[in-house]
């Protein structure tokens, strides 16, 4: 990734602004009443639920501190992610992505028909995964997704798979937290994931870029699965478009914690009460940066649409219903060749 080929620059509107302005961060929440039950009580739990919800609706992001999740794996997966970085570009292609099955290594990817200052190694939770052929909605067939393994480093794979089991744990921690947020249910939500998911873990890195002031390591975009857990290093880089003012705001690292954003689809769930927010990444032109997010997605077959408890009268649904599978294939699939319109969201089923 040596000199900028004009694949990478953004159009001068959506161009990053080097001198990164000052502003209060987003929320810090600690998750110490749902993971030390030492000390949990009633009271505690219900302000942490409230933090939630005003988290998810002020900004669609925030942090979680004493999340329960062991430090020690996390900074051998990360170690084992900068390994397997470091590897020859010829050893990486070994588990390369191809067009059929999305999964694994690539450094060409696109974000709103510009490509990102990145490479990337994507890993599913549940392999194999059941994924529509197409996202031609008239097309039945189904395939498998499956996981190709890096020989190098030779725990990588054991590693990421006892990761997988604890973010999936903090996943469904979250969605309690966001149901009890919304007036629902704890377990509201719970349906949706324990059949069959989607969910997916990526490893990004982002070689230092000589001009910062034109190429993102990914450009701006919301998520469209569920929820996601970001772990990013100390080189930070995140930012996210605040709703209050449509402003830039980085994200500063702190350690130890994961960024918490909800995607398209409990934007779609709570009927626009809680917002996937856009956001994007900014290079560096001296250090290199590492982070790990994992996506925690439905099962293909899961139809996404307003719930019953988020409608009424006054408040009816504000989008139709779509297939999850053939969505995610179809955003997948904008991920490899420019397209002549922007990839699919979810204001396409807005209800006018």
């Amino acid at each position: 990734m040596g000199e900028v080929d004009t694949a990478f620059i953004q159009d001068p509107e959506h161009r990053p602004k080097l001198s990164s302005i000052q502003v209060e961060g987003i929320p810090i929440i600690d998750l110490s009443p749902i993971t030390n039950q030492t000390v949990s009580d009633l009271s505690s739990i219900e302000s942490l639920v409230k933090e939630t919800g005003s988290a998810c609706k002020e900004w669609g992001f925030f942090q979680v501190i004493n999340h329960g999740v062991s430090l020690t794996l996390r900074q051998r997966l990360e170690n084992a992610s900068r390994m397997f970085f470091a590897q020859t570009l010829e050893e990486k292609k070994k588990v390369s992505r191809d067009e059929i099955s999305l999964i694994g290594y690539y450094d060409t990817e696109l974000t709103k028909n510009v490509r990102d200052w990145k490479e990337v190694f994507d890993f599913l939770a549940k392999d194999p995964t059941s994924i529509p052929a197409s996202s031609d909605e008239h097309d039945d067939r189904l395939i498998q997704w499956t996981n190709a393994s890096p020989d190098y480093p030779s725990n990588f794979r054991d590693l990421i798979e006892e990761y997988i089991e604890e973010m999936e744990k903090l996943s469904f921690k979250l969605m309690e937290l966001i149901a009890l947020s919304l007036g629902l249910e704890a377990k509201r939500f719970e349906e949706f994931f324990t059949k069959d998911q989607t969910s997916f873990i990526r490893f990004n890195h982002y070689p230092p870029c000589p001009y910062p002031h034109l190429a993102l390591g990914v450009g701006r975009h919301k998520d469209g699965g569920a929820l996601t857990i970001l772990a990013q290093d100390e080189v930070g880089g995140l930012e996210v478009k605040r709703k209050a003012d449509q402003e830039w705001v980085p994200v500063k690292p702190t350690a130890d914690a994961y960024i918490i954003n909800v995607g398209d689809i409990i934007q779609v769930w709570s009927n626009d009460l809680y917002e996937s927010v856009e956001h994007r990444v900014m290079v560096n032109s001296e250090k290199e940066r590492f982070s790990i997010p994992f996506f925690f997605n439905p099962a293909q077959d899961t139809e996404v649409k307003p719930l019953e408890e988020m409608t009424n009268e006054e408040n009816p649904s504000k989008y139709r219903a779509y297939k999850w599978g053939k969505f995610l294939v179809h955003r997948k699939g904008s991920n490899f060749k420019k397209q002549n319109q922007d990839n699919i969201q979810i204001y396409h089923y807005k209800i006018a």
